[in-house]
């Protein structure tokens, strides 16, 4: 996906300096979950291309035992007569794959080639005091943080490198936190409901239903697969990412998902996305904001701070951050309750590595700060008006929505979730 590159990167004037800088992404292509995937699958899919790392060490490593690089070797078992579920092979699922694993480089080294290379704004080495990364309680966050960090400071983040994770239950990031009245308010109109605004289109699609649950051996009572066109959406598009063949019925081979069929999935998945972000109404950012507002407002201080350290280092005096650059690395569903919360003009389902970037940036000549706000490595358009164009709105009015919305650190959100 198209994210903060050198080539197309919008280069704000020389009146304006950059103080602080904070990404968030969804993850990588990978393989699919398994709960997406197919009874039968009917090739296999292998990834012994790649090592998914998982070990434990002594810190501080001066003067310890030192532990191995141990990776998990995916195998199965001629004693164990139960298949797995889905793909034969040597994948996880979900993994990101080694495709995935270079893209996470790339974008990586793209951020760097902007905030090192064209604006002198990242150091050149990696600094913990100066830079942070961050992902959720899903590993394969952590799969695409080692491969970022590397693509952006090379060797210097092969040495060991601290990723941020919140307590699995009350996650910002992923999210995982509670909020039932969040939820119970997704409930009544989205994914699930039977509000007509959301039915409609799958009473509409029966036919492509029929079809798809004929080939892929899928049954039509199979509610993770007819509540929405997530699953099937995801099954199909991470075959086409990979270079795979669309699947074939396992009885009759020449009846095949064709790419037609494939591109209705795809288009209807975006219907989806904007309709539970932004089309249903009201109600969208009332559920983005309940359960996506402890991040916002996370967000929020982390810019409060950031002007507080700038402003205490031009007086002489300590800053309360050092904080310059911080990288969350999050799943669609992250993304997407950003993009509802900032209400996009026009709301996507994010692909894997789609990016917002929040920018910082002090003016010389008043010394105000103001905030652009990147989606896709371009200004994102808000149909707020009191956002609009996020390209140098003062960073006050992107505060003051914040705080209406969900409260300075997240104060108002244990009343919007009745917790």
């Amino acid at each position: 996906m198209p994210h903060v590159r050198r080539a197309e990167y919008p280069k704000v004037n020389s009146t304006y300096v950059l103080e602080y800088v904070e990404v968030i992404h969804r993850h990588h292509k990978r393989t699919p979950y398994a709960a997406n995937t197919f009874p039968v699958e009917t090739y296999p899919w292998y990834c012994d291309n790649e090592g998914l790392f998982y070990y434990g060490a002594p810190l501080p490593t001066q003067g310890a035992n030192h532990s191995a690089n141990t990776y998990w070797s995916v195998y199965t078992s001629s004693s164990n007569p139960l298949p797995p579920r889905g793909f034969n092979g040597s994948c996880q699922f979900p993994q990101i794959t080694r495709g995935g694993l270079d893209d996470s480089w790339q974008h990586g080294n793209d951020l760097y080639g902007v905030y090192h290379d064209l604006l002198g704004f990242l150091p050149e080495k990696y600094d913990p005091n100066l830079v942070s990364f961050r992902v959720t309680n899903n590993v394969i966050t952590s799969q695409v943080a080692s491969m970022v960090t590397s693509g952006m400071f090379g060797g210097e983040a092969q040495q060991n490198l601290p990723l941020h994770v919140q307590p699995a239950s009350i996650d910002s990031l992923e999210p995982a936190y509670t909020c039932l009245a969040a939820s119970r308010n997704f409930s009544a109109y989205g994914v699930g409901s039977s509000d007509s605004g959301w039915t409609a289109h799958l009473k509409a699609t029966a036919d492509l239903y029929a079809n798809l649950d004929t080939i892929c051996g899928v049954s039509p009572t199979d509610s993770g697969f007819h509540i929405s066109f997530d699953h099937y959406f995801d099954n199909l598009s991470a075959r086409l990412c990979h270079a795979k063949p669309l699947p074939c019925n396992a009885s009759n081979p020449s009846l095949c998902v064709t790419q037609t069929m494939a591109d209705k999935v795809f288009r209807l998945g975006q219907y989806e996305y904007s309709y539970l972000y932004r089309d249903a109404g009201p109600r969208t950012l009332e559920y983005s904001a309940g359960s996506y507002g402890i991040w916002v407002a996370e967000l929020a201080q982390n810019l409060r701070d950031a002007m507080h350290a700038s402003d205490s280092a031009s007086a002489g005096g300590r800053t309360s951050s050092g904080i310059r650059y911080r990288h969350n690395i999050a799943h669609d569903g992250s993304v997407s309750r950003i993009l509802g919360i900032l209400q996009i003009e026009k709301m996507v389902w994010p692909g894997m590595g789609s990016e917002v970037v929040f920018e910082l940036y002090k003016r010389k000549v008043d010394q105000q700060y103001y905030v652009r706000v990147l989606w896709g490595g371009q200004v994102l358009r808000s149909s707020n008006p009191t956002l609009g164009v996020l390209d140098m709105l003062r960073v006050d009015g992107l505060l003051s929505y914040f705080d209406r919305l969900v409260g300075q650190r997240a104060e108002k959100i244990p009343g919007l979730c009745s917790l």
